[in-house]
């Protein structure tokens, strides 16, 4: 208890002060609650709709989840192959980084017209998002490998399988988390923006709905519940990452230090 309050007391009580400011604020300027509705209205609001919200949490747990597994997948075949192949670097990396630059918002509607309202065009487009960073720091990982422990490897007569499962892939598991953390936010992020362009249940209808209806109290909702489950990724996802350093004894430092 004490260490989980020396790391994130701080910016708990920074949030506590925060929410404490807004309140207040609400109150002495008479703000409407249809403009900017207080934090006991929202966490009010909250108890009130968790009935009706938790389909749609449910919908959109199971985009994220398949739609970051999915993701996750693609990106570290894509960074193995680069990293096997090193001449496909310079014919993959450029259609890699154009991906990212096409916006989703443009991107899922057409993927919408192509594929229906399904789930399909979603998780694609969840993957889409999730990928690359996985990509890029697993391929960053692997290349970081100390070159004497890959010199030691080849004189002992090492395949190049063995290099890359025995030496290269542990030295790079510190960096592929990191990446599986930023693509776990992303996965909540994309889902809801999929779930925006045609869905029937969803945080991202729920939102819809509540925004067309000036309901911003229930908009506020939502974002919470967005934040709480990219949280809940990206401790389950440290703690996955803590547990292997524990049990090998490897990156307990970038561990520590992130």
């Amino acid at each position: 208890m004490k260490k989980w309050l020396s790391t994130y007391g701080i910016s708990l009580a920074l949030l506590i002060a925060l929410l404490m400011l807004w309140e207040g604020a609400t109150v002495l300027f008479s703000i409407e609650k249809w403009l900017l509705p207080s934090p006991s209205m929202i966490v009010q609001t909250g108890i009130t709709v968790f009935p009706d919200l938790y389909e749609h949490i449910e919908s959109t747990l199971f985009l994220s989840i398949v739609g970051l597994l999915l993701g996750s997948i693609i990106g570290i075949l894509t960074a193995s192959i680069i990293h096997y192949w090193p001449i496909l670097d310079k014919v993959m990396m450029p259609y890699l980084v154009v991906s990212q630059n096409i916006p989703i918002i443009v991107l899922a509607p057409l993927l919408v017209i192509w594929l229906g309202f399904g789930a399909l065009p979603k998780i694609i487009v969840i993957s889409l998002v999730c990928f690359f960073p996985v990509t890029i720091s697993f391929l960053s990982g692997l290349r970081e490998t100390p070159s004497s422990y890959v010199t030691f490897m080849k004189m002992s007569g090492g395949t190049k399988k063995q290099l890359f499962w025995k030496v290269e892939t542990p030295f790079a598991l510190p960096s592929l988390f990191s990446g599986l953390r930023i693509a776990a936010t992303y996965s909540v992020m994309g889902a809801v923006i999929s779930e925006w362009l045609g869905a029937q249940r969803g945080i991202g209808v729920f939102m819809t709905l509540a925004s067309a209806n000036f309901r911003t109290d229930r908009v506020f909702v939502a974002i919470v519940v967005v934040v709480i489950i990219s949280l809940f990724y990206v401790s389950l996802i440290k703690w996955v990452e803590s547990f292997w350093a524990r049990k090998t004894g490897r990156g307990k430092t970038d561990v520590t230090s992130r």
